[in-house]
C-alpha cells in the first residue's frame, strides 16, 4: 500500500518534467535524445526505484552545501544562470578560496567508477563551462562523491572559450531542427556509447535510423510499429 503511494509520486514527478528549452545538463549530451524529449517521443519510463537514487544525489549536494557554509566559503548557491532566451540552469554554488572566486557543480557518482577516475567526465565539463560563461567566472571545480563510501574527488576546470563556444552553437543548430521537425542523426559511436546504454528512446532511435529524418513522417512510422506490436 505505502510502496505504491511512494512509486506514484516519484511517477508524477517524472511527468512534470516537460521539455521546453535547453538546459546547462544538456551540454554533451546526445542531440537525438534530447530531440526526442522536445518533441514527448514514445520512451521506456524510469522506473520509480531510479528516480529515487536519482534523489540520493540531492541529499548529497545539500550534505556537501552544509559543509561548505560551515566553513564560510559560499558567496552563492542554488544560482540560476542570467535570463537567457532558449537556456535555463542553475549552478550549485560560488564559493572563494584566497580572495578567488570558484564555480562549484557537486556531482554523485558510483564509487567504483570513481576510484577509477583520473579525469572528470566531459559532459560535466561542458556544464561547468556554460555556468563559467554566464557567470562570467574564470575557475571551476567539479566536485565528486562516491554514492556508496562518500569518497571525495576534485577537479579543476580552467574557462576554455572554445568549448562554450561549440556547446552554444550545438544548442543554436538543435533549436533548428527542433523548430523544423527534423530528427537529427544518431552519435557516430551508436550503440557503444555509454548514453545510448541507458537511453530512454533506445527503441526509437533504433526505428529512425541513422540519418536525418522528418519527424511527422517518423511519428507515423512509429504509430505503425506500435499497431504491428499490438496485432
Amino acid at each position: 500500500m505505502l510502496k505504491e503511494i511512494i512509486d506514484k509520486y516519484y511517477q508524477d514527478k517524472r511527468d512534470e518534467r516537460d521539455k521546453k528549452r535547453f538546459y546547462v545538463s544538456d551540454a554533451g549530451k546526445c542531440p537525438r535524445q534530447i530531440f526526442f524529449k522536445f518533441k514527448k517521443a514514445p520512451h521506456k519510463e524510469i522506473e520509480p526505484r531510479l528516480l529515487r537514487i536519482f534523489d540520493q544525489g540531492d541529499y548529497v549536494h545539500l550534505r556537501l552545501m552544509r559543509d561548505l557554509f560551515s566553513l564560510g566559503i559560499v558567496v552563492a548557491s542554488e544560482i540560476d544562470i542570467p535570463p537567457q532566451e532558449d537556456i535555463g540552469g542553475r549552478a550549485d554554488a560560488i564559493i572563494r578560496i584566497n580572495n578567488e572566486l570558484y564555480l562549484v557543480d557537486f556531482k554523485s557518482i558510483n564509487s567504483n567508477i570513481l576510484q577509477r577516475m583520473d579525469a572528470p567526465k566531459e559532459d560535466h565539463v561542458l556544464q561547468v563551462q556554460l555556468y563559467l560563461h554566464f557567470f562570467k567566472l574564470k575557475k571551476g571545480i567539479l566536485l565528486y562523491e562516491g554514492k556508496d563510501n562518500s569518497e571525495i574527488k576534485e577537479f579543476p576546470v580552467e574557462y576554455d572559450e572554445e568549448k562554450v563556444k561549440k556547446v552554444l552553437n550545438d544548442f543554436k543548430r538543435l533549436k533548428i531542427n527542433v523548430e523544423r521537425n527534423l530528427v537529427p542523426k544518431r552519435l557516430p559511436d551508436y550503440p557503444k556509447n555509454w548514453q545510448c546504454q541507458y537511453c530512454q528512446f533506445r527503441e526509437v532511435c533504433d526505428l529512425a535510423g541513422e540519418g536525418n529524418i522528418q519527424w511527422e513522417e517518423f511519428k507515423k512510422k512509429i504509430e505503425e510499429a506500435g499497431k504491428k506490436q499490438n496485432e
